[in-house]
């Protein structure tokens, strides 16, 4: 007989714990019966809907809901009970309650089935989700927040993973690009890339992995894209590194910097033109005080003496006079025309076309054929590149400082001249606009030299350091200098007295349409 007075104990002990458990627990427990009476309810679940238990305890559940599950909880359990279709008996599911105060809030509701020996009854546990919904509502607006300024940006946003492959691009970056956003996502980064950052890309990505040496992240720089049509542009870039869960994203900010670097491209050869011009203008000024005043001077001593008489009655004295006369003016006829052909260089002559530097250089030898012949000129040309350029102004570049290297040869020596071109970038990854890219042009010779401290005098208009020795007027020079700043360039020289000078001419490939 003791046995069972023992596990009537033990069962009196396992309620107490049970309902201490249910009691102290955080989430509601409520049960009801197949009628939807409330037959227990828990101070977490009172707390939750506002009611000290006693309320609710033998109402019917639905006062607990708002409309439509306030009328129609009653079917809902019905429905039940006869097809045996359960909704959230077994399953869980958010729903809607009421509190005693009217308000709805969203909770978290899993319902059990407890088969008594005499009866159904049904065990629902509330778990309330008002702040996590607060939570999740102001991170979703957030979220748009984020997402509307990165759909309406002017500037291109992109974000890729640590492989390059493209997980995000807004609608501003594809547009700069010429794809559709579609045409990107999955795609690999360098796709926007021309050579070499296309082929070395991945490097880049990898070396900074290892070694941590940022080259744009969190710097910012200027570089060049390739769009979807094949034609590049210039944009400068700056990334950002996200520490995701478990993994890094980089976000590259886009800003399209086409016009702002065809503006300095012109600012600069406005500005190279307004100096070169500035100093011709004092060139002019001496010039004409001087050189040309001077044979002005003679024709009008001698042109008056000559009026006294008649040319047939002249002395020997008189014919000298004549000669001397006709001497000045000439010289001062030959100054005005290289003056009037220096001038004729000018920032407003034919339009650039696609221009072969190897064909202008093959026609300026052909011309100088005879002189080469007469010294025994020995040209060495390597393969000259294609540009944009006027071919008249091209041909007269070349034709001045070869015959040059001809005209100050050495007397003892056969001129041997080399001409070769060397391509370069003014900024490394910059390609898209005129001027980023230059060729250099070398012309070197064997001939008499000159002391590189007259290096900035030999570009001027009518400077010769070799005074009467040479025939010219000094303007040669003078004109490859104008023709190579109207090209986007520029002319310099190095040379050593007795062992030769070499040329080198900058040339722009491409210029902004004029």
């Amino acid at each position: 007989m003791e046995e069972p007075l023992h596990t009537h104990q033990d069962q009196i002990d396992s309620r107490t714990r049970l309902k201490a458990i249910i009691d102290t627990a955080i989430d509601g427990i409520i049960t009801i019966d197949t009628r939807g009476i409330v037959e227990t309810m828990n101070p977490a679940a009172g707390n939750i809907f506002g009611y000290a238990p006693e309320e609710v305890i033998g109402q019917n559940i639905s006062m607990l809901m708002p409309e439509p599950d306030h009328s129609n909880h009653d079917k809902y359990i019905q429905n039940y009970l006869e097809t045996g279709y359960a909704q959230i008996i077994g399953k869980g599911r958010e729903v809607l309650g009421k509190k005693k105060d009217g308000s709805v809030f969203p909770f978290l509701l899993s319902i059990s089935e407890v088969r008594l020996p005499d009866r159904l009854i049904f065990t629902g546990i509330v778990h309330d989700i008002s702040e996590l919904k607060k939570a999740e509502n102001a991170l979703r607006e957030s979220e748009n927040k984020i997402n509307s300024i990165i759909q309406g940006a002017v500037d291109g946003i992109i974000t890729i993973n640590q492989r390059g492959i493209i997980e995000m691009v807004n609608p501003a970056a594809a547009k700069q690009f010429g794809y559709s956003a579609d045409e990107l996502l999955g795609q690999s980064i360098n796709l926007l890339m021309p050579e070499p950052d296309k082929s070395l890309h991945d490097g880049y990505m990898h070396d900074y992995e290892v070694t941590g040496k940022r080259r744009i992240i969190g710097i910012g720089r200027e570089v060049t894209g390739l769009r979807k049509d094949g034609t590049i542009f210039p944009f400068y870039l700056s990334i950002s590194e996200v520490e995701l869960s478990g993994r890094k994203v980089y976000t590259g900010f886009v800003h399209d910097i086409t016009v702002q670097k065809l503006n300095e491209e012109r600012l600069r050869r406005y500005a190279a033109e307004l100096e070169r011009s500035n100093r011709e203008l004092q060139d002019f000024a001496y010039v004409s005080s001087h050189d040309l005043q001077e044979p002005l001077r003679k024709i009008q001593a001698f042109g008056d003496r000559l009026m006294t008489k008649e040319y047939d009655n002249l002395s020997e004295q008189g014919k000298d006079y004549v000669n001397r006369m006709l001497n000045a003016a000439s010289r001062m006829q030959n100054l005005i025309n290289d003056l009037l052909g220096f001038s004729r260089v000018t920032a407003k002559s034919k339009a650039f076309v696609m221009v072969s530097l190897d064909d202008i250089l093959s026609e300026v030898i052909s011309d100088l054929e005879v002189s080469i012949e007469h010294t025994g000129a020995e040209i060495i040309r390597s393969p000259l590149p294609n540009i944009e350029a006027e071919p008249t102004q091209m041909r007269q570049l070349f034709q001045n400082l070869i015959s040059n290297a001809i005209k100050f040869r050495k007397a003892e020596e056969s001129p041997i001249i080399n001409v070769y071109a060397k391509s370069l970038q003014r900024k490394a990854h910059l390609t898209a606009t005129p001027g980023d890219e230059v060729v250099e042009i070398y012309v070197e010779d064997n001939g008499i030299g000159f002391d590189e401290k007259y290096l900035d005098r030999i570009f001027n208009i009518f400077q010769r350091l070799e005074g009467q020795k040479y025939e010219g007027s000094g303007i040669g020079l003078a004109v490859c200098r104008k023709i190579a700043i109207r090209h986007g360039g520029d002319i310099t020289a190095s040379s050593q007295p007795g062992v030769g000078t070499r040329f080198i001419i900058t040339l722009a490939r491409k210029h902004p349409e004029e």
